[in-house]
């Protein structure tokens, strides 16, 4: 079964017959072809054509990651499955506003549901979430409102900002979080949620990948250049769900400390070891499995997303009202 690989050394990598060839300081490891399904480059690695050239043709995204854990892009292999119908119909819903504006509506409405989820098992465990999760409620009942993308935006902000004043009663005040903020991270808390969000997108933009759907083109998050902006739509939905839970399952196992963090860049970065450790327990993530409630078929997280995608190609087509994904368990 193809897996993500994860270089977290400085070497090359060279194409040696039917394998991706890594060297590291002596270490070698050799690794068919048929085995990859992406691979994140979080170390210094030099690749020559021949083996770039070998990776596309075979459908293998890598995703680039600098010394501090922060995404710096992706190699995107020449798409396979170019749907000209599909892509004008994909722009035709952005271009018009009321489309484009349901298609973002229920973007937010999967990613809040999935977000009072989180909420709603850890009050049964915890409680003192109870006006969190009013406050989120109202927030909620307001997106079918919203008149525009910017307000639907700002309502979507607002149940962000109040969700994560939860994060300190989930996690036991363990990492003290006041606000987000991304560039760059300020503390610890804000390291694991920008290096989750970043696998996450990754991820998604690979299972994009796979479907007739272009990346660039998306209805919540303005399409721009120099980024994939329909995984940011996409991730919205799963980020709660994958993201928020590694992160909450980690601290409270006492699994990532603040050893796992950069002291001298004051824990505001994870070390090599704490991002080993996230990525350990977000592929376990992504490959664990639930039944599916309404296809009665058991399926890993990275299958979930795939139908995701196959589910908006069915809206923008006209065949299916699109659906966003909803946590039921």
């Amino acid at each position: 079964m193809k897996r993500s690989y994860y270089i977290m050394k400085s070497g090359r990598i060279r194409r040696k017959d039917n394998t991706v060839f890594f060297e590291s300081d002596g270490d070698k490891k050799v690794i068919p072809i048929n085995d990859i399904d992406d691979m994140y480059i979080m170390g210094e690695v030099d690749f020559n054509s021949k083996a770039l050239n070998f990776l596309g043709k075979n459908k293998v995204m890598i995703h680039i990651f600098d010394y501090y854990g922060n995404y710096s892009g992706s190699f995107y292999p020449k798409e396979y499955l170019l749907s000209g119908f599909t892509i004008v119909k994909q722009v035709e819903k952005y271009l018009n506003p009321e489309p484009r504006l349901q298609i973002a509506k229920e973007f937010i409405r999967g990613a809040s549901f999935n977000i009072l989820k989180n909420l709603k098992y850890y009050q049964n465990r915890k409680g003192n979430l109870e006006q969190i999760i009013e406050f989120i409620e109202i927030e909620r009942e307001r997106i079918g409102q919203a008149r525009d993308i910017q307000h639907l935006m700002s309502i979507e902000g607002r149940i962000r900002e109040i969700y994560y004043r939860a994060f300190d009663i989930i996690t036991d005040n363990k990492f003290p979080f006041v606000q987000r903020i991304k560039h760059p991270p300020d503390n610890a808390m804000n390291a694991m949620i920008s290096f989750g969000n970043h696998l996450m997108y990754t991820a998604i933009l690979r299972e994009i990948y796979q479907t007739q759907l272009n990346p660039t083109v998306s209805y919540l998050h303005e399409p721009g250049a120099r980024r994939f902006s329909l995984a940011l739509d996409i991730s919205e939905i799963f980020k709660p769900i994958i993201v928020d839970r590694v992160i909450f399952s980690l601290i409270n196992q006492n699994i990532i400390t603040e050893e796992d963090f950069a002291e001298e860049l004051n824990y505001c970065y994870l070390n090599e070891t704490g991002r080993k450790k996230f990525i350990k327990a977000f592929d376990e993530k992504m490959t664990s499995t639930i039944q599916h409630r309404k296809l009665n078929k058991t399926m890993s997280y990275k299958t979930l997303i795939q139908i995701e995608c196959y589910k908006l190609i069915k809206h923008l087509t006209d065949i299916e009202e699109y659906e966003a994904f909803q946590a039921w368990w």
